[in-house]
């Protein structure tokens, strides 16, 4: 790599930050200056700890792809939040003057309170997040006494049909667990809040599954899914005359981790829509069936729109509970991979990389991609339907 490469990238960072300085409406002299710096500082964020490996002369040009990806985010992550300070700070010059309730009047007060969590972060998360994105950079077995740099090579592998598949594989298996989860878990819900005698402690029993951890939950239902001597089958058998062979074809073998990944996070469902219908005004219930609406109407378009706050709450919750703690489970239930790979799912795939084959490195990267998907996920949730959620009572 020539010495041109990282001049090259500073200049297109002090580009980049200075027209953004300038389209966000900071159109001073100094604020060009700021974004400037800015962008150089972002060009570096991931350039300089990777020493620019991804622009060396035997990169391939998905290498280069991803270098520049990290330069444009690098780039981003420094000059929006330098412009949003500059904005507050620099431009609108805000004063205060005298004491003012809900203020400290020095600087050292509020950073000494803070200091207690800022460590606790510290120490739990920042660190452990920086030391996995470290670990996605190297060849390094857990045993091993050294490591070798291999840049973005653990990225680059991810380009595989196989992995691709898992992809899939997981979007598919955590839709079904989303969707199944909620619309069970909000009928259920609406039947135990009716007024019977004994409410209570049907209800307290409806949310027990949710203790149960997923290996237990996996444990479980691999005996009432068993094709040979499970109870589902014995049922079936003796009901129908059929048999499925459940957790043997590629077919039945999600289906079956699907049910008991619902069924393990039926409770907090349950217990979350219980507590948004007690807090739904009967007024307005009552209201529309004055005006002739009957219980299916006044369920869609008075009682659904109002529990909207607590549905979104729960679509974000179970997709991470799909994504992430269906692990043990799917371990449990199938083996992990399941038959012809039907549920070799991302977070399986991180477990056995990097517990089963000690190879830190690739489960490292596997993990930021799997993490990066669901943050994705989880902004487009917040910009399509964040924005239809109700928290009026009208």
């Amino acid at each position: 790599m020539s010495l041109s490469t990282p001049i090259l990238i500073m200049l297109a960072g002090a580009l980049a930050g200075a027209g953004l300085f300038y389209g966000l409406n900071r159109r001073s002299r100094t604020a060009l200056v700021m974004g400037a710096l800015g962008g150089i500082a972002g060009s570096l964020l991931f350039m300089v700890p990777l020493n620019f490996c991804m622009f060396e002369t035997e990169r391939t040009t998905l290498d280069i792809i991803l270098g520049l990806i990290l330069i444009v985010v690098g780039v981003l992550l420094v000059v929006i939040p330098l412009q949003w300070l500059f904005g507050r700070f620099v431009e609108r010059r805000i004063a205060f003057t005298g004491s003012q309730a809900g203020t400290f009047k020095g600087t050292f007060t509020p950073f000494l309170l803070l200091a207690p969590t800022i460590v606790i972060l510290a120490l739990f998360l920042y660190y452990p997040s920086l030391d996995t994105f470290r670990l996605s950079t190297l060849l390094y077995r857990l045993g091993a006494k050294r490591s070798a740099f291999v840049c973005l090579d653990n990225f680059t592998a991810l380009v595989d049909p196989d992995y691709l598949r898992s992809v899939f594989i997981t979007l598919g298996l955590s839709l079904a667990i989303v969707v199944l989860g909620l619309s069970l878990g909000l009928l259920i819900a609406t039947a135990a809040y009716q007024p019977v005698k004994g409410a209570r402690i049907y209800r307290t029993l409806l949310i027990w599954p949710y203790a149960v951890s997923p290996v237990v939950a996996g444990v479980v239902f691999a005996l009432l899914f068993n094709p040979a001597g499970g109870i589902i089958n014995y049922v079936l058998k003796n009901l129908f005359g059929i048999t499925i062979p459940w957790l043997n074809d590629p077919t039945y073998a999600p289906w079956a981790v699907i049910i008991a990944s619902v069924w393990k996070s039926l409770g907090f469902n349950i217990l979350f829509y219980i507590a948004g219908l007690q807090n739904i005004p009967k007024d307005l219930t009552e209201a529309a069936a004055i005006d002739g609406a009957n219980a299916i109407q006044r369920f869609i378009r008075v009682t659904f729109p109002l529990l909207s706050p607590i549905t979104f709450f729960l679509i974000i919750t179970n997709m991470t509970y799909a994504f992430f703690d269906t692990v043990g489970t799917v371990v449990y239930m199938t083996g992990g991979a399941g038959p012809l790979g039907s549920t070799n799912t991302l977070i399986f795939r991180i477990y056995q990389l990097g517990v089963q084959n000690n190879d830190l490195g690739k489960a490292a990267a596997q993990s930021i991609v799997l993490f990066l998907m669901v943050i994705g996920l989880t902004v487009i949730q917040f910009r399509t339907t964040g924005e239809r959620v109700n928290y009026g009572g009208a």
